[in-house]
């Protein structure tokens, strides 16, 4: 019999839980697959969706179903994702960064993604038993949005909802409700060490900052380290050392604030807590860089923020 969990590592409380859920028929409408991001709740729910979709009604081949979903156009599964607006236009984060759309705010699920769910929902599936939407990153939806939604989760038809959130605390209790809950947990060195290795991220267990940042997420630990690629190796270098005058803490505020988009510079706050912990054992200084983080989910002006943040530093 085919294991279509068999990609999945380390989460085996959340597979045993859906494959006896397919087993017994017990198969809910809508789950919430609660975990932090990156230690495969995303790989999950295609694992799950394949599983749900071995049985079509119509005999298509697993093999077919497969690659569909691995491909990300089988017909009966709509995959949504957190969305940029950008001139009238809606980006996922992949996109906008092909694009090189300007990102200030955070991506968000947008109540218009919501109502084309229903519409999705609307139609009976056309390959499988049954219909599958797979919300990622649920904790941000607006609460028009998650209002929208609960009229869906009430009714879905023929369809299984899968919405993923950190924890049950970041959506509405109402949501939760209706979901039937799936723990994932972070990942421990050796699984963390499996995953990074059969993925070929092997060179980012070198780096012990990254794996701290990761905090056990395979996923987190791959986009941590693009992340610190793609960053000028000159800039990073001179702001994980203490500034040494004025000059310099407004000449590197002033290179983040030009070269860095926001999440790229909500990262380096993450890596040079990280970086400062490791060298000088400094609390204070973690604190000060957690305050800059605050500072800039406020939407702060960036290059002020990194001054009054390298200024502190400078005593």
């Amino acid at each position: 019999m085919t294991d279509f969990f068999a990609p999945l590592i380390g989460q085996q409380q959340a597979v045993e839980l859906l494959k006896q859920a397919v087993a017994k028929n017990r198969i809910a409408s809508a789950y919430l697959f609660a975990g932090a991001d990156g230690v495969g709740r995303s790989l999950a729910a295609r694992c799950f969706v394949e599983l749900l979709f071995s049985h079509s009604i119509n005999n298509i081949s697993s093999d077919s179903t497969t690659k569909r979903l691995q491909q990300g156009n089988h017909p009966d599964v709509l995959w949504v994702q957190p969305t940029y607006q950008h001139q009238g236009q809606r980006y996922t984060p992949q996109e906008a960064a092909e694009k090189k759309i300007k990102r200030k705010a955070p991506p968000v699920i947008r109540l218009e993604q919501v109502r084309e769910i229903t519409t999705f929902l609307s139609r009976p599936p056309m390959l499988a038993p049954r219909s599958a939407v797979v919300i990622e990153q649920a904790e941000t939806m607006a609460e028009s949005a998650a209002n929208a939604l609960l009229k869906t989760l009430e009714e879905p038809g023929k369809a299984t909802l899968i919405l993923m959130a950190p924890n049950l605390d970041a959506i509405l209790p109402t949501i939760v409700s209706r979901c039937q809950r799936i723990p994932f947990h972070r990942l421990d060195t050796a699984g963390m060490t499996e995953v990074l290795t059969l993925t070929g991220h092997q060179e980012i267990l070198q780096h012990q900052a990254i794996i701290n940042i990761a905090a056990g997420s395979p996923g987190k630990a791959i986009e941590s380290y693009q992340q610190m690629q793609a960053i000028n190796s000159d800039l990073l270098k001179s702001v994980t050392k203490a500034p040494a005058n004025l000059r310099h803490c407004l000449e590197l505020a002033k290179q983040i604030d030009k070269e860095l988009e926001t999440e790229a510079q909500l990262w380096l706050v993450d890596y040079l807590q990280q970086m400062y912990w490791q060298q000088r054992r400094q609390p204070n200084i973690i604190k000060l860089l957690e305050q800059t983080r605050k500072n800039l989910l406020c939407y702060a002006q960036p290059r002020l923020v990194w001054e009054c943040t390298f200024l502190k530093m400078l005593g």
